[in-house]
């Protein structure tokens, strides 16, 4: 195993620790981690290659959810499919924008997850919901808008997603988290299909950093547990790492660091 290959076992294993132990979010550092610890030099092969990873980890937590009963398929597979097409046309585009700009823009994108990991999430929502005409209409809508967004950044997303699945849905915050992976992963691998069109994606590193990321999601479940009382003040510290990290992204891609 070479330098370059321990360095995205471990970013991946660090990304899929956090996930584990906090929930959504996590993912965010995955390029910033192929760019600047991983030393990925082409800001959209990171991007390319961050979407097939996230699609992949995003799949193998989604079957945890759902044997917990926790995942509203028909809500999920109606959000998910329709933000596959804003996925693709977000994914062209992102690949039409300069690399720095594009990395710069991540950055701000950054500042808003960690803006949103610091409000409090509200638990209330329908359990039992079943989908309607009128709630497969807004799941279209928001799914579509998400996705584009995704695939533009190379995202998981999931911190627009399991909001978006709220509200266009109502269910609970427990089945919006589980539902959610189901539009991570496909919108994930719709923009890793989309770059890997123009050999974007390093596959070496992809496998890698996927290997390390479920290792490290396998110890953040178990942890998760005994650290669930302090959930709140990982998540607030998390986030300020993000904040830290998007402003050194910004920084960089500007050229001013």
């Amino acid at each position: 195993m070479t330098e370059t290959d321990l360095l995205a076992a471990l970013s991946g294993s660090a990304v899929g620790l956090i996930l584990g132990v906090i929930g959504g979010g996590g993912s965010i550092l995955a390029v910033p981690l192929l760019l600047y610890v991983v030393g990925v030099s082409n800001p959209h092969v990171a991007i390319g290659t961050s979407a097939l990873a996230v699609s992949v980890n995003a799949f193998a937590n989604l079957i945890a959810h759902s044997r917990a009963g926790n995942v509203k398929w028909p809500c999920a597979i109606v959000f998910g499919l329709s933000g596959v097409a804003g996925a693709w046309l977000g994914s062209m585009l992102g690949k039409m924008v300069d690399g720095k700009q594009l990395i710069f823009l991540f950055g701000v994108v950054m500042v808003v997850v960690a803006l949103s990991m610091l409000r409090p999430r509200k638990s209330e929502g329908d359990p039992t919901v079943r989908i309607t005409p009128a709630i497969a209409a807004r799941l279209v809508g928001i799914g579509l808008a998400t996705g584009g967004l995704a695939g533009f950044f190379g995202i998981g997303g999931g911190f627009l997603i399991v909001p978006g699945i709220m509200l266009g849905s109502g269910m609970a915050m427990l089945n919006a988290v589980g539902s959610s992976l189901f539009s991570v992963g496909v919108f994930g691998l719709t923009t890793a299909v989309s770059y890997a069109q123009d050999g974007l994606i390093d596959w070496r590193l992809a496998g890698v950093f996927i290997v390390g990321g479920l290792a490290g999601g396998l110890v953040g479940t178990r942890l998760s547990g005994a650290l669930a009382a302090r959930k709140g003040l990982l998540t607030r510290v998390f986030a300020a790492v993000v904040l830290v990290v998007a402003f050194y992204v910004m920084a960089k891609s500007a050229g001013v660091a």
